[in-house]
């Protein structure tokens, strides 16, 4: 008996949940659970469906390539933890709840290293046995520093997702593309407010009453990519930025976690710079 997901996005028309149903039934497959959405604006139809039964993945995603509009993408999915690698600077709160979620079985995921530009997170990583690397920009141009970090990173098969938690340097349109919709970032403040160094003293300049967190995918577009996860908190006039800043950064890992957990369970469809989530 498989486990599989099946994740669908294709033009919209008349009887698509029909024809995928059929093709479940009639290999057996048992529908778990089932989510679909209708762009109407678009015309883009998506539907993620978790079924089991006895059947090869190759097998089904013929079978629904048989029945579904050509141009539709189909992915038929085994469970399975994902590799990850976390990348970091110096700040510790997004990165070590990571951690923790991770040792306590929470996110299925291999972390299979923790990258930064800095030596000071180290200690922490090595307290869950993961491998922590160290790579210097010091004395290095952006584009010498980023070639040491993806020859690094080319020696992992099978990289799923790189994780940006509070990895505070911009990355290069080169290192964008080659990890295209592989890159979640967490950006300390609601997107579109505030882009950019600093938002909390931006946001307290501004008298704002509610602060927030996004985590979103990464493009070349500085905290614009597609948004996959957001928060918000109160706040009030007895605030200053730093008081913000503080309360910020519960906001920030909670919602970095919970992207990547979304991610880890193929829950997300990326299309238009935006997102659908099931």
């Amino acid at each position: 008996m498989s486990k599989y997901r099946v994740l669908i996005d294709a033009n919209d028309e008349k009887g698509l949940v029909y024809k995928v149903s059929t093709v479940f039934y009639n290999n057996d497959l048992n529908i778990l659970s089932n989510s679909e959405f209708v762009d109407k604006e678009n015309n883009k139809f998506f539907m993620r469906s978790e079924v089991d039964g006895d059947i090869e993945a190759l097998e089904l995603e013929k079978y629904l390539k048989e029945v579904l509009p050509s141009t539709s993408s189909i992915k038929v999915i085994e469970p399975k933890k994902k590799n990850i690698i976390i990348m970091a600077t110096k700040e510790m709160h997004a990165l070590g709840d990571i951690l923790i979620r991770h040792e306590s079985g929470e996110l299925e995921a291999n972390i299979l290293c923790v990258i930064s530009n800095y030596e000071d997170l180290g200690s922490l990583v090595e307290k869950f046995d993961i491998p922590f690397l160290s790579i210097s920009h010091i004395n290095l141009d952006r584009n010498e520093h980023e070639d040491k970090i993806l020859e690094c990173l080319s020696l992992y098969d099978n990289l799923d997702y790189i994780v940006l938690a509070k990895y505070m340097r911009i990355l290069t349109p080169r290192f964008v593309e080659t990890y295209s919709d592989k890159i979640i970032n967490i950006h300390h403040s609601f997107l579109p407010a505030f882009i950019g160094a600093n938002p909390y003293k931006q946001a307290y300049d501004r008298g704002v009453k509610i602060i927030g967190a996004t985590s979103h995918f990464v493009n070349n577009n500085l905290d614009e990519g597609p948004i996959i996860a957001q928060e918000v908190i109160h706040v009030n006039h007895a605030y200053s930025w730093r008081d913000m800043q503080r309360s910020g950064k519960d906001v920030e890992k909670v919602v970095l976690s919970r992207a990547l957990k979304l991610a880890l369970e193929d829950r997300i469809f990326v299309y238009a710079n935006k997102t659908v989530i099931f």
